[in-house]
């Protein structure tokens, strides 16, 4: 007759098991949950050993607490059985409700697999229920919710495995009766929901902690991007990216602000379309927002304009999509008013400042066509288009010739409005071509204006450098440049081709005009030119080409040289005399 059957033996087991379930609340941490599991077994279910094993994220059991033996304890904690070996043991055992035991009698097939154990051998059994080293009792523990095993069926059908408590050497020595078998079971339900709030509260404190450590790590990088985009050396911005408002400038730093002149406050009133230079628009919008670059020219407060280099990038929002737009601008003023000084050079006479023969031909050649001007009919209906261009609508026609035609003359190498230099060749009215003519009346103006192409050769200059030297002839090659551009209109063109001899192109001229400025641009340079307190004098001779179009550049060149020499020619000699 069982002695755990007595009421009062009852009431103090009950009593037990109530407080250690009580303690399975109060363990802080996953691994005080599953050590108060074992402690209470012994401590409140008269158990000698007691060994939890829960099972790992692969499936395997790990001995995760141990209570009773401490050399046991050290023996066989942190090993590892393996799930299949488990399930072995559960499937040959024999079902006491969701207990499960296997009596010596049939545990020696299992002391060679892999589940760690702790066993001492013993005498057999002196009686029915004795205990005997070699049995054993475990109680799976499965997740709360799972439904109840049917009796007599597979161990732990249709539930989730929590772990596995096993129990060894009751302390009465004998196999437990219905009430112990109810309280171990009890027991290892009220575990295996303590065991899951640790686990939930564990996977919950180390969220939480991912969290934190994520919302610090954000932190840090917004504060290491507000500081990057704040102090960065060059300029950035921040832009809207779509919707009503695309473009508009959310936030700048203060390089930007400095170099545009503008405060941070105003410059959120405006977009990049608002501030870049008429004719860069069509760069600024050519530019794709994701990696996207471009040189530009942004406008300044005070009305200026300065180069740029945008680089764009797309600031990202994972739930959304695209949104803002990140814009890095560069200062490359300096870049650019070195590139247009190296053009500048490349196209100029180094000495005199002027176009040189290059940028010469180059003008010229944006001038001409392979077509000439009347070579085909006109076809079309109504009256041919092309002479009323030159009827004084095509060209700036000169009023009453040259008179008061040269106000402020034109200066060569002077900055563009914005800064940069002259138009290139081919730019401004000369993206339309417009068919260039030659006036046919000789000395007789017939009302038809061309461009008119002066070649000029110094007189006596070649004897100023024999006698004064090269200082001397540098010096007076400067100062007919000079006479010549200030001798011109804005828009023509003065140019050195080499040694003595310049070429001034001039549209919009007929036949009298093209010799009145001939004359003019004699006259200009006969005065005397002092040169260190020595005054010396030189001499032009001039010959008047016209562009044609179905005429090459070398040929219009040509054309003009020849005319100035036989104008050189048929001058008296006195009037080429210099010295």
């Amino acid at each position: 007759m069982e002695t755990e059957s007595e009421p009062y033996v009852r009431l103090s087991t009950l009593r037990q098991l109530h407080q250690v379930v009580a303690d399975l609340n109060t363990a802080r941490s996953l691994a005080d949950t599953l050590q108060t599991v074992a402690d209470g077994v012994v401590a409140g279910l008269n158990y000698q050993l007691a060994c939890v094993n829960l099972v790992r994220p692969d499936g395997d059991l790990v001995v995760a607490a141990f209570a009773g033996d401490p050399a046991a304890e050290a023996l066989i904690t942190g090993r590892v059985g393996s799930r299949e070996a488990w399930e072995r043991r559960l499937a040959m055992s024999v079902p006491w409700g969701d207990l499960r035991f296997i009596p010596h009698t049939e545990g020696w097939v299992l002391m060679d697999d892999d589940v760690p154990q702790w066993h001492t051998d013993g005498p057999a059994p002196r009686f029915e229920d004795e205990w005997h080293p070699h049995d054993r009792l475990y109680a799976p523990m499965y997740a709360p919710g799972a439904r109840s095993a049917q009796p007599g069926g597979p161990a732990g059908a249709g539930r989730e495995l929590l772990g596995v408590i096993s129990v060894d050497r009751p302390r009465n020595g004998r196999h437990p009766g219905p009430w112990g078998q109810e309280a171990l079971q009890m027991y290892a339900s009220q575990s295996a929901i303590a065991i899951s709030n640790a686990r939930l509260r564990s996977n919950m404190q180390r969220a939480l902690i991912r969290l934190e450590r994520e919302q610090q790590a954000l932190r840090a990088s917004e504060e290491s991007f507000r500081q990057a985009f704040e102090y960065a050396p060059s300029g950035m911005a921040i832009a809207e990216l779509g919707g009503d408002q695309h473009g508009r400038l959310l936030r700048t730093n203060d390089a930007l602000c400095r170099l545009l002149g503008r405060p941070a406050s105003v410059m959120r009133r405006y977009s990049f379309a608002d501030l870049v230079h008429p004719e860069d628009i069509g760069t600024l919008l050519r530019t794709s927002a994701e990696g996207g670059r471009a040189e530009l020219r942004l406008g300044r407060r005070d009305g200026t304009y300065v180069w740029v280099s945008l680089r764009n990038s797309v600031v990202a929002d994972t739930a959304d999509g695209p949104r803002f737009l990140l814009t890095h601008v560069e200062d490359i003023e300096e870049r650019k008013r070195h590139e247009l000084q190296l053009a500048h050079r490349a196209s100029h006479d180094a000495l005199t400042g002027l176009p040189n023969s290059a940028e010469l031909r180059s003008r010229l050649s944006a001038r001409l066509c392979e077509r000439p001007a009347h070579a085909d009919a006109y076809q079309g209906p109504g009256p041919d288009p092309l002479p009323v261009a030159y009827e004084g609508g095509g060209h700036e026609a000169y009023e009453g010739g040259y008179e008061g035609g040269y106000d402020g003359g034109y200066e060569y190498g002077h900055e563009h409005e914005h800064g940069f230099g002259f138009e290139p060749a081919g730019g401004g009215a000369y993206d339309h071509h417009v068919h260039m003519v030659a006036p046919t009346g000789g000395d007789v103006d017939d009302g038809t204006k061309g461009l008119a192409v002066l070649f000029c050769d110094l007189d006596g200059f070649k004897s100023i450098n024999d006698r004064f030297g090269h200082h001397t002839g540098d010096a007076v090659l400067i100062e007919v440049a000079r006479r010549l551009t200030t001798g011109v209109r804005d828009g023509d063109t003065v140019a050195r081709l080499g040694g003595d001899e310049f070429v001034v192109l001039a549209d919009g001229l007929g036949s009298v005009d093209a010799a009145d400025l001939a004359v003019r641009l004699r006259n200009a340079i006969i005065p005397p030119i002092r040169v260190d307190g020595r005054a010396v004098r030189v001499g032009a001779s001039f010959g008047i080409g016209w562009a044609e179009c179905g005429m090459t550049v070398e040929e219009v060149l040509n054309s003009a040289d020849q005319r100035m020499y036989v104008e050189k020619r048929s001058r008296a000699k006195v009037h080429r005399r210099a010295g």
